[in-house]
């Protein structure tokens, strides 16, 4: 059914939307890229969408044809890309077109399917990369970034680090105290449910873990799949683990365990193989088979009741029509009765764009980076893209979806924040090798020693240096 707190137009919003979604988005954040305390991502202020112009950066580039110091643009910019699917793909193609637009550079995207971009990425930063190419902010940018295979952007950074809150620039500095990563969206990681099939059933949204499983478990009766889920990319199991990690053992272990600190051998650990193990039962069958877009199909289509992923799955339902869209909820993952559930917990990705070690047209793409920065670029990608919110301060959030300003409160609500799994740890263990085989080797056989397969990820952590 549709939504009855619809959209409204830039011009109906009202001042209260804007405070929840201006004031308190990302405020009461206490942790990004593996942070523990972090000023706010977000500041008070905005400007309506399309007021702001690119600027040039120090020593880099201006808009072709604009006056003032700085050398001229040509050629073309070309791009790496993982927005395969359909939705953020557009999203991309228009803010690509938007700076040609305004700067004549041509912009060529090529694109890799998600997957296999995240898996190859260090043998494409090894080899002959695009001038620019899509990546996460924090541990896995900072990765490349010390072995040489991203170029510093600080200069750019000069030029645009009023329009972002000091932690998005936290979450783009390496570990020399350079920059190396523009950042434009983010998105959390939650329960996402179809608020019709929820009011139809007359369930009832879960406060605590053993409300979710009688949920679940009532879910399953009724002849439905209690938890969409698809794995066969790798990746989206870790979901699952970091959010029971993060309600059973607290961010500090959480990050700690990411970063070689603590031990996947600790008794902690087993604890959350063993949770998972419990809830398994409710998820869908077949999972190792399955990409993530089919198991949010089955949401779509209400033959699954919830699905535990990230906002982007918000894409199939775009794809699907408005009515789909507004018909679309979440709640953040329930509370375990821990010393942890007031951390309110959960991973919220960023995601943006770096330069290659060795760029062809450096100025250029510069300039790129420098529009993909701009609070007007940002609205578009997320307008055309509704399952992200913006990374610019100043971004007009006036036409948020609900959806999106509901995303951003949980955001703002969360004591602390993980970028994901595989963003938050060494790449090489976090891979195909790595933890996304011990996951699936996990949910194949969710009945073997736990205790031998923790002892196999740690020996593979080992084996890293």
């Amino acid at each position: 059914m549709a939504n009855p707190e619809a959209p409204r137009s830039h011009g109906a919003s009202t001042k209260s939307d804007q405070l929840i979604t201006r004031r308190r988005v990302l405020g009461g954040m206490a942790g990004v890229a593996g942070l523990a305390a972090v000023p706010s991502l977000l500041a008070a202020c905005t400007t309506p969408a399309g007021t702001a112009k690119p600027s040039t950066a120090a020593g880099a580039s201006q808009p072709a044809g604009s006056a003032g110091p700085g050398p001229s643009l040509s050629g073309e910019v070309t791009l790496g890309s993982n927005y395969s699917d359909a939705v953020p793909k557009a999203a991309m193609q228009a803010a690509a077109d938007s700076f040609t637009a305004e700067t004549s550079i041509p912009v060529k995207i090529n694109t890799v399917d998600h997957g296999t971009f995240q898996d190859q990425i260090s043998q494409y930063l090894q080899g002959t990369p695009d001038d620019v190419w899509t990546w996460f902010s924090g541990f896995r940018m900072r990765f490349f970034a010390e072995q040489g295979l991203a170029t510093d952007i600080t200069d750019v950074w000069d030029t645009i680090s009023p329009m972002y809150g000091e932690a998005f620039k936290v979450g783009s500095t390496g570990n020399d105290g350079k920059q190396y990563f523009i950042p434009i969206y983010l998105y959390p990681w939650a329960v996402f449910y179809r608020k019709s099939l929820f009011t139809e059933k007359g369930y009832e949204i879960p406060k605590t873990f053993d409300e979710l499983k009688t949920l679940a478990a009532k879910i399953q009766s009724d002849g439905l799949i209690p938890f969409a889920f698809g794995d066969k990319d790798g990746w989206p199991a870790m979901g699952t683990f970091d959010i029971l990690n993060l309600r059973l053992n607290g961010y500090d272990f959480h990050v700690g365990l990411m970063a070689g600190e603590q031990k996947w051998t600790d008794p902690k650990v087993k604890t959350v193989f063993d949770t998972f193990k419990e809830i398994l039962p409710f998820h869908q069958e077949g999972a190792a088979g399955r990409i993530w877009q089919d198991a949010s199909a089955t949401l779509v289509q209400k033959r699954a009741a919830m699905y535990f992923h990230g906002m982007f799955t918000s894409q199939q339902f775009q794809e699907a029509g408005q009515a789909d869209l507004d018909d679309l909820d979440f709640f953040p993952y329930p509370d375990f009765g821990t010393q942890y559930d007031a951390e309110k917990a959960l991973d919220a990705p960023i995601d943006g764009f770096a330069l290659s070690k060795a760029p062809k047209n450096l100025d250029a793409a510069k300039a790129f980076l420098e529009h993909l920065a701009q609070p007007a670029t940002q609205v578009a990608w997320v307008t055309a893209d509704k399952s992200n919110i913006a990374a610019s301060k100043d971004a007009d959030t006036s036409g948020y979806t609900p959806l999106q300003k509901k995303a951003a409160e949980v955001i703002a609500g969360a004591q602390r924040i993980t970028q994901f799994l595989d963003r938050d740890t060494n790449p090489n263990f976090a891979g195909p090798n790595g933890m996304q085989a011990f996951l699936l080797d996990f949910l194949q056989n969710p009945n073997q020693d736990v205790a031998g397969l923790q002892k196999k990820i740690q020996d593979f952590w080992d084996t890293l240096g």
